[in-house]
């Protein structure tokens, strides 16, 4: 994948022709959802039906796309992330160009399914306060309060939830109320396989893993502990990173955000300590209790307007 800035004119000409195939292929009607600051996903399913979720509105039927469009569009895709798509390799996945916001692309093709699929995960261009979620019910006054005194605190906060369940929006409204309380002195770092998280605080430095470099979660959380981190957030947690996260969070370094796949406050606990063995430790739950302040739960709901709620807050007992 060409890096934009070095670029010959060769190149640059070759991008142009890329992201207008890309455009042609998805048509007017999925290009704007781009630019719709309420759209959090665009889904292509194997019946052809293309989806869109809206915060608060929910999933609706965009329109079609033909198996033939989606199978160029994966393979432009693949094209652009250095790789091919084929019947040994049926899977795409990575950041999208900069002309499509760096959403978050995920595809495969048969043999893996019947037809082409795709989803594509929009990054945040609206920032959902915490006040808009107790607005909206999707937090009570009493939970809003105890997030609040939890960020006044400077605890180590992670968001947990299943897929589609609001996880990096909630983590970003947490951010962004850090990022009204803090000055120069409060410095950021987050770290993300694709950016996701939005912060506006003053003194904040984010960093991308690369695949192509194998620099993965695991060394810029090392890499981290030499930027002067005041708080450290990360985007979702997957593997063995987790170690490396709860020692820096342990450090002198409170405050920190991260999410994490799990269908309950104690369920990610369990798997916060399997991931940690992923790195080839025995189980850290005593460093897990002592570096996780605070755990939120958030879930779909169908039965509340907004389609979602918090559905438990697991303060950890640091009593002895």
């Amino acid at each position: 994948m060409a890096d934009p800035i070095t670029m010959d004119r060769a190149q640059v000409e070759a991008h142009g022709r890329l992201i207008e195939q890309m455009r042609r292929i998805l048509g007017a009607d999925i290009c704007a959802v781009f630019g719709d600051p309420a759209a959090v996903e665009i889904m292509l399913n194997d019946d052809g039906r293309v989806l869109v979720e809206r915060h608060g509105q929910g999933i609706t039927h965009l329109t079609d796309l033909s198996a033939s469009k989606a199978l160029n569009l994966l393979a432009l895709m693949a094209d652009f992330r250095g790789t091919t798509v084929t019947r040994d390799k049926p899977i795409v996945e990575g950041a999208m160009p900069d002309e499509f916001l760096r959403a978050r692309f995920a595809g495969a093709i048969p043999p893996l399914m019947p037809r082409p699929t795709f989803s594509i995960r929009l990054p945040a261009r609206k920032i959902y306060t915490l006040e808009d979620y107790r607005n909206n019910a999707i937090i009570t006054g009493e939970q809003y309060d105890k997030i609040i005194e939890a960020v006044e605190n400077r605890k180590n906060i992670l968001v947990s939830g299943g897929t589609g369940s609001g996880k990096t929006t909630l983590l970003n409204a947490v951010s962004d109320t850090i990022a009204c309380r803090a000055g120069l002195d409060q410095r950021i770092v987050i770290i993300e396989d694709t950016r996701e998280i939005v912060c506006n605080a003053p003194n904040t430095v984010q960093m991308l893993t690369d695949a192509d470099t194998d620099i993965d979660m695991t060394r810029l959380l090392k890499l981290t502990l030499r930027y002067r981190p005041d708080r450290i957030f990360v985007g979702e947690v997957r593997d063995g990173a987790a170690l490396a996260l709860l020692k820096a969070w342990n450090t002198g370094h409170p405050g920190g955000l991260a999410t994490l796949h799990a269908n309950s406050t104690q369920a990610a606990l369990t798997r916060l300590d399997q991931l940690c063995q992923e790195a080839g430790v025995p189980s850290q739950m005593p460093l897990i209790h002592e570096a996780v302040d605070v755990i939120i739960q958030i879930a779909r709901d169908a039965s509340v307007p907004a389609g979602r709620r918090i559905t438990d807050i697991l303060f950890m007992d640091k009593q002895d």
